[in-house]
């Protein structure tokens, strides 16, 4: 599967100048929501996905996403894995599992975002669901930014990757793009202006 290719479809590959949710610039940009907007390429992607995991052998019983971006990736995920869906969501600027949704004791959740950088959200997920005597067995994202190593990838995690070592990682493509603090930007000194499309601060 050409990954890259079906998010270029979408409209979903920007180019141009951009603030990262880090407060880092970059020329590209991946928006998944506009991959996930049509639920035929979300249930393509998801099961592809969820074929990986499979293979895998991994059990999972509930996938878990972090909200906002995660929930519809998650739950297409769940949808091809055949198992129950539910999402963490932030309330008064921390994670929290809501809405009657409930982790029993050993229950094998797998943490699911739409997109994996350093894994934050997703550890932050992992968390909750750990804190409420969920075990997580493993993480997914429809792409990884490359900080991290996807299962299969051969490569090694990057310094800033926060997933843990010993659980295993699935996503569909690797995402290399250069990154820039604000005051070392290229584009910036080209005089170019930086905006902000992701899904918190806009």
């Amino acid at each position: 599967m050409d990954v890259e290719a079906i998010y270029k479809e979408a409209g979903a590959l920007l180019e141009g100048h951009f603030i990262l949710s880090s407060g880092n610039h970059s020329d590209r940009y991946l928006q998944s929501a506009k991959v996930l907007e049509d639920p035929k390429r979300a249930e393509m992607l998801a099961t592809e996905l969820a074929r990986h995991i499979r293979q895998s052998g991994l059990e999972v019983e509930t996938v878990c996403a972090p909200a906002l971006g995660g929930v519809l990736a998650g739950y297409e995920l769940a949808r091809a894995l055949g198992v129950c869906s539910i999402f963490v969501e932030r309330k008064e600027g921390r994670m929290q599992l809501r809405r009657g949704f409930e982790i029993h004791p050993g229950e094998k959740v797998l943490v699911c975002e739409d997109i994996i950088t350093t894994g934050g959200s997703a550890m932050e997920a992992a968390e909750i669901v750990e804190s409420l005597g969920g075990e997580v067995v493993g993480f997914a994202a429809l792409a990884n930014r490359g900080f991290c190593a996807r299962s299969g990838s051969g490569k090694k995690p990057k310094a800033k990757c926060k997933l843990p070592a010993d659980k295993p990682f699935f996503a569909l493509a690797d995402f290399e793009f250069a990154m820039y603090a604000p005051e070392e930007c290229p584009l910036c000194k080209a005089g170019s202006e930086a905006v902000k499309p992701g899904s918190r601060g806009n």
